[in-house]
């Protein structure tokens, strides 16, 4: 009998039917009477009649016969009334969600982070997600481009970047300095030399970035300020295989600070007191301006302008040999 009464109601007009058609069915159901149907909900008689009529037609069935008692359900009638009862916990479980949500008891946020934070944004989102555990996190990692695009797709709540990306409108907080130097595997003709000017390593080897790179932009602008042209330069799609490369003795790098500091701390790698250097920029978070924040993408923007910097690398001395 429910099987034939489902198959009926999936060929009616069922997203015709309104919340309060449905309320008014449950009144109804709970009393069988039309006037006290109408006290409880706070209406005229006229006005229940009109709701189950409209539910009726809408529904091409009967939801409730006449008794000598009231009225009473139908097969139709308990069926949608089931269906009723699924809705109204599914709305009571979305308002105590919601409600959670706005004192952080639970919710998600998606962070977008460049190739050259992952050094340390990993820390700072866990350091995050310990102090909100029912906060579920997504870090997206890519390089500027990728994490730009993203950005502009409103795919990610917020990044964790260089530098805010141009020609998007943006809001930025500064979460710490970001210092950008030259390294070189141990025992390098320049690695103990007090001062090493760029002009002097032309005719190195650099490795650099792939194009679309932050990193591999600040180097172009700073070799071209200064006139100097590297003799050769090989591409690589990732800072681990640069770190690796340079320690293998086949060139040397330019580079954030940040993504060398454990190799420099180790003597794996060489920092070259090159003039001008280091570059110092800024680590950003960054978020769309059209993008509203929920309060768990609210938290996590508010504890990365905050707490971000103690997350950040120690390079060691190497950031206080420039000018």
């Amino acid at each position: 009998m429910f099987r034939a009464v489902k198959e009926k109601l999936n060929q009616c007009r069922i997203r015709d039917v309104t919340l309060r058609q449905l309320r008014v069915v449950q009144a109804i159901a709970r009393s069988g009477r039309i006037t006290m149907a109408a006290n409880e909900l706070r209406v005229t008689p006229p006005a229940v009649t009109l709701q189950l009529k409209l539910i009726e037609t809408a529904l091409g069935l009967a939801l409730f016969e006449r008794t000598r008692r009231g009225l009473r359900l139908t097969d139709a009638g308990r069926y949608v009334l089931g269906v009723d009862a699924r809705i109204e916990a599914a709305l009571t479980e979305c308002g105590d969600v919601l409600n959670e949500m706005k004192g952080l008891g639970r919710g998600r946020v998606s962070v977008g982070v460049i190739s050259t934070a992952k050094y340390f944004a990993p820390r700072a989102v866990a350091a995050f997600a310990a102090a909100h555990p029912r906060v579920e996190v997504k870090l997206t990692e890519g390089n500027r481009e990728v994490i730009a695009a993203a950005l502009e797709r409103l795919d990610i709540d917020l990044a964790i970047m260089g530098s805010p990306p141009e020609g998007l409108a943006v809001e930025q907080r500064v979460m710490g300095n970001h210092p950008f130097i030259i390294v070189a595997p141990p025992g390098h003709r320049h690695a103990e030399r007090r001062r090493v000017t760029l002009a002097a390593l032309a005719d190195e080897r650099f490795l650099l970035r792939e194009p679309g790179s932050g990193t591999r932009t600040l180097m172009e602008h700073l070799f071209a300020k200064q006139q100097v042209m590297p003799r050769a330069i090989t591409e690589f799609g990732s800072n681990e295989t640069i770190k690796q490369a340079v320690m293998a003795g086949l060139g040397v790098a330019f580079i954030s600070a940040h993504t060398v500091a454990a190799e420099l701390a180790a003597g794996w790698l060489s920092a070259l007191a090159v003039d001008g250097l280091p570059v110092v920029r800024q680590w950003y978070a960054v978020r769309p301006k059209q993008k509203q924040l929920l309060p768990a993408g609210m938290a996590m923007w508010d504890f990365l302008e905050a707490e971000g910097a103690r997350f950040l690398p120690d390079p060691g001395g190497c950031a206080a040999n420039g000018g």
